[in-house]
């Protein structure tokens, strides 16, 4: 009976509970006080998006373990966004084809912002943020949030796997 208590949860039940630490924090309501981010249902993939792939990049990096966890977290991030079609009322035969567009859209953004926090590119990230997440080529609250996602990354980097498991830690806002 004692060893069921102390044996480490399963890595789809992590994944789950950092999923659900992501979406907690995008849906902080400074996002869309402070920093202009329009609190529809678009909007709000974008700022999801943006947080699980930080959790995502962070945790894909570590080992063995933390690239499983970090591919369950994103299968958990899918799964929730046909989840979310179907509440709609999307068809199945709609949902194959938005989940498709949806998707594209989440693999280029996965790809300019990985790149762009990797290098530590802060006008590129601005740039894919002020596109995405704003619609604009240029928006004045996109470099806050370009700020607020590099200093989450490094906030990210410098914890521990058990840290980031038990409570990630994400940057200030400042709006």
């Amino acid at each position: 009976m004692f060893k069921s208590l102390f044996r480490p949860k399963p890595v789809e039940r992590e994944a789950l509970e950092l999923y659900a630490k992501a979406v907690d924090q995008a849906r902080q309501p400074v996002f869309y006080t402070d920093l202009g981010v329009m609190d529809r249902i678009d909007a709000r993939f974008e700022i999801y998006t943006l947080h699980v792939l930080l959790l995502y990049v962070r945790l894909r990096h570590e080992n063995d373990r933390g690239a499983t966890l970090a591919q369950k977290l994103f299968d958990h991030y899918v799964s929730a966004l046909d989840n979310v079609l179907r509440e709609l009322g999307v068809g199945d035969v709609g949902v194959g084809k938005k989940m498709r567009k949806l998707g594209e859209a989440l693999y280029g953004r996965m790809a300019s912002y990985e790149k762009a926090l990797s290098e530590g590119d802060r006008d590129a990230l601005i740039v894919s943020i002020a596109r995405n997440v704003y619609e604009a080529d240029d928006n004045e609250h996109a470099a806050n949030l370009a700020d607020y996602a590099l200093a989450s990354h490094q906030a990210l980097s410098r914890q521990t796997m058990a840290e980031i498991e038990h409570a990630p830690q994400w940057a200030q806002i400042n709006g």
